[in-house]
């Protein structure tokens, strides 16, 4: 039941059901991503795009075993709200909480990079009207985040789980339905095949072109991409709201199955598109696969379903994104409105403003800006959230110097070493995040680490 307060509207009382949070994870997981960014990587990649969400899945299966269950007890235990008061949370060995610095840089964090990954929902949701309506781009945009607002209005992250859970059966029944017909059109799997090697022999390669490093580092560094779920806050957040820590065994798999079901789907619907579309690649943009390919195999009310699914990927995760954010302003970086119900909507506002700056200024490919974001975020929070959930002792400058390093790695690995094709940045720059711990852990007494 909705109540008006500020624990409802960011965490839903922690009484949200296993089934709820399974779907919405799901849902705000994959989002517009899957849609937009995964189909079209599979369109221009073809059959050895097929290990990214494989790896992926397995990363972030590991995810919710090691950590979520025992996040849920420890973000109680700690009365945290939001992922960056638990991470500044008082030190559980010491005793003392000199933790507000940790919190003001995660929040700022969140803030600027998981705004941004928002922004990729908002082009994403743009995309599909401009391709199957020709709106405007912008236009697009302004009315995603118009929908945002409203969602996020109508009851905080309480109305954004049961929204995302619908959203979650219409995402998996829009991907089934195109790719059952995707196949059907191209002749069976046989066909497709066919008609991939005819176009570009590249296109049926089981294992990438061009990995400087070979195969399992490749796939080694999308296992931790998938395990980087750990610094997603708008993730976080729906384990720390499940209605007891008993039931998160239960919401992991079941989100394990949906979500291996979208996965297979659009990875099918790539596939098809690229064989039934094939001059996509260069007239268009291929990011457009699915809604050019609903145009072309499905009567005008099946066109609808798809865009309806592709609209819900995206703002399932927008809103759920953009309320994060707004925690983490209103709870974090202002903690004198903290308990201020009216404060938490309009720093909703605010963070729904800037994400829409972001989205309409920015760059539209919504593959790289998810990739991006994810990294950033995973490396920035989320070897320091593991030794929280483990109470391990950090004092603070050793938690910023985590935080930072691990950024400045994923950044420096990505742009200035441009070695995200052997290894995805997201590998070096969580592991620098334990290394540093480590190196500090075994030359400091432990309790000097707790100061």
């Amino acid at each position: 039941q909705k109540q008006n307060t500020t624990n409802d509207y960011l965490l839903a009382s922690r009484n949200v059901n296993p089934w709820l949070t399974a779907l919405s994870a799901m849902a705000t997981g994959q989002s517009g991503y899957l849609f937009i960014g995964v189909i079209g990587f599979t369109y221009k990649v073809g059959v050895a795009s097929i290990w990214i969400p494989v790896a992926w899945a397995i990363g972030d299966y590991i995810a919710w075993w090691l950590i979520f269950k025992k996040l849920r007890l420890v973000s109680q235990q700690t009365n945290s709200d939001t992922v960056s008061s638990f991470l500044g949370q008082e030190n559980l060995r010491s005793g003392k909480n000199n933790g507000r610095l940790i919190t003001i840089i995660s929040a700022l964090i969140t803030i600027a990079f998981l705004g941004t990954y928002a922004s990729a929902q908002l082009v994403a949701a743009s995309k599909g009207l401009n391709a199957i309506f020709g709106w405007n781009y912008q236009l697009g945009v302004i009315i995603g985040a118009v929908i945002v607002v409203i969602y996020c209005f109508s009851g905080g992250i309480r109305a954004s789980i049961w929204t995302d859970s619908v959203q979650a059966i219409l995402m998996i029944g829009s991907l089934l339905v195109l790719c059952i017909v995707g196949l059907i059109n191209c002749g069976g799997f046989g066909e497709l095949w066919t008609k991939l090697n005819a176009i570009d022999p590249t296109l049926t390669n089981l294992i990438p072109a061009n990995l400087p490093w070979g195969f399992f580092p490749y796939f080694l560094g999308w296992i931790v991409a998938g395990f980087g779920a750990v610094g997603q806050p708008h993730i976080l957040v729906r384990a720390m709201a499940i209605d007891s820590a008993e039931n998160v065994a239960f919401a992991r798999n079941i989100k394990f199955v949906c979500g291996q079901i979208n996965s297979a789907t659009a990875f099918g619907v790539g596939l098809t598109a690229r064989a039934l579309l094939p001059d996509l690649i260069t007239s268009s943009d291929p990011e457009l696969a699915l809604p050019y390919l609903s145009m072309e195999l499905l009567p005008a009310v099946m066109v609808g379903l798809m865009l309806a699914g592709l609209f819900s990927a995206a703002i399932s995760t927008a809103d759920s994104q953009i309320l994060s954010c707004s925690a983490a302003l209103s709870q974090d970086l202002i903690p004198n409105t903290a308990n201020s119900y009216r404060m938490a909507k309009i720093t909703t506002l605010v963070v729904t403003a800037i994400v829409l700056v972001i989205a309409l200024t920015g760059d539209n490919n919504v593959f790289a800006l998810v990739i991006f974001s994810w990294s950033i975020l995973a490396c920035g929070l989320g070897p320091l959230l593991v030794l929280r959930v483990w109470q391990k002792p950090i004092s603070v400058p050793v938690a910023i110097a985590m935080m930072i390093i691990g950024i400045i790695v994923s950044i420096a690995w990505n742009l200035g070493l441009g070695l995200s094709s052997a290894i995805y940045e997201v590998l070096p720059g969580m592991a620098t995040g334990f290394i540093v711990y480590g190196i500090v852990y075994f030359l400091t007494d432990s309790r000097e680490l707790s100061k």
